[in-house]
């Protein structure tokens, strides 16, 4: 370490806070550490570090093993998380584990990790009540039914959705579908960005005196023209469709396709939650509520990572609505409607 201090023009000292991330050195200080322990192949020993001071500076990224879940939004998630925790000199890993939460005992008695940061969150996640029992602090991407005492930053998908309906509504829609995925009898069941999206679409239509119908999709693209032939026999004057579930849009066009309904002068089409590259996948490019999914994840690191140092004694609750992202798959209800 002396050797990195002497190359780098700095004190054993600063060569520690850099390695240890326990102190702020400015940017031009770590870069010139940095390459001091590059050129003298310093390498940092995790496992004498997390000794001497009872930390790994390791976190986890818990996600449910149930299922394909990882879509192009989690990976957002993942990345910016993963950026920001090493930014701050610490580790990001992903960890599957149980959506009931069984393995949670394993990872955290171990001392594998300081914190936690929780996906794919229930309304009531049983992961949820067995961290607070263990005791590790943890910060959730997403909201339980009562959040009011827990650290979180999620997408506020109540504003998303009355953005949703404003958008379409000024363009002549009253008569809409919302197509879902179908969890009933998985892990998933219960799954809370589900329940408040559904929840809102069907209060606000109610409020609005529109008229909506949700149905909900298997997974892929055979499981979209289903959920199409089903909204279609449930509601024939449907013109505006919202659709939460990325791998199933495509067959959705398809299906609405294949029922005579053009894309999208009979029926338009807005995907929530999404991406506007995964938009882009698709003909017509689909109108988007776009995820922020890398600020959310920023956002958990931090307020993880300000748990840990303790420099952050407020409960974190961000909550970030969609953004709309206008392409070709939204348009003026047909004059029919």
């Amino acid at each position: 370490m002396q050797q990195v201090a002497d190359r780098a023009g700095v004190s054993i000292a600063t060569v520690s806070f850099v390695v240890n991330g326990t102190k702020y050195v400015t940017p031009a200080t770590t870069a010139r550490v940095k390459a001091a322990m590059r050129d003298l192949k310093f390498r940092n020993n995790v496992v004498a570090r997390a000794l001497a001071s009872r930390r790994t500076r390791i976190i986890a990224l818990l996600f449910p093993t149930t299922g394909n879940r990882f879509s192009p939004t989690t990976s957002e998630f993942f990345m910016a998380a993963a950026e920001r925790a090493s930014e701050r000199g610490y580790h990001l890993v992903l960890w599957p584990v149980d959506p009931a939460g069984d393995d949670l005992d394993d990872l955290v008695s171990g001392g594998l990790v300081d914190g936690v940061v929780l996906m794919e969150v229930r309304m009531d996640d049983p992961r949820v009540a067995k961290l607070s029992e263990l005791d590790v602090p943890f910060t959730l991407i997403g909201r339980t039914r009562d959040s009011s005492g827990l650290p979180y930053v999620d997408i506020d998908f109540e504003t998303t959705i009355e953005d949703s309906l404003d958008h379409l509504e000024e363009l002549g829609h009253r008569q809409f579908g919302l197509v879902l995925e179908d969890l009933a009898g998985t892990p998933m069941d219960g799954y809370a960005p589900h329940l408040r999206v559904e929840a809102t679409f069907e209060r606000s239509i109610a409020d609005r005196g529109l008229t909506g119908t949700v149905v909900y999709s298997e997974s892929g693209s055979e499981g979209g023209r289903e959920a199409a032939r089903e909204l279609l026999e449930a509601a024939p004057d449907v013109t505006a469709v919202l659709i939460m579930k990325d791998d199933s849009s495509a067959g959705l066009l398809v299906g609405l396709y294949a029922a005579g309904r053009r894309i999208p002068e009979d029926v338009s089409v807005l995907s929530i939650a999404s991406s506007g590259a995964a938009g882009d996948q698709h003909y017509p490019r689909l109108s988007t509520m776009v995820a922020p999914g890398r600020e959310l994840g920023t956002r958990a690191a931090d307020a993880l990572i300000e748990q840990l140092d303790g420099t952050s004694a407020d409960l974190p609750h961000f909550l970030l609505p969609c953004v709309l992202r206008p392409a070709e798959s939204t348009a003026a209800a047909p004059r029919s409607a």
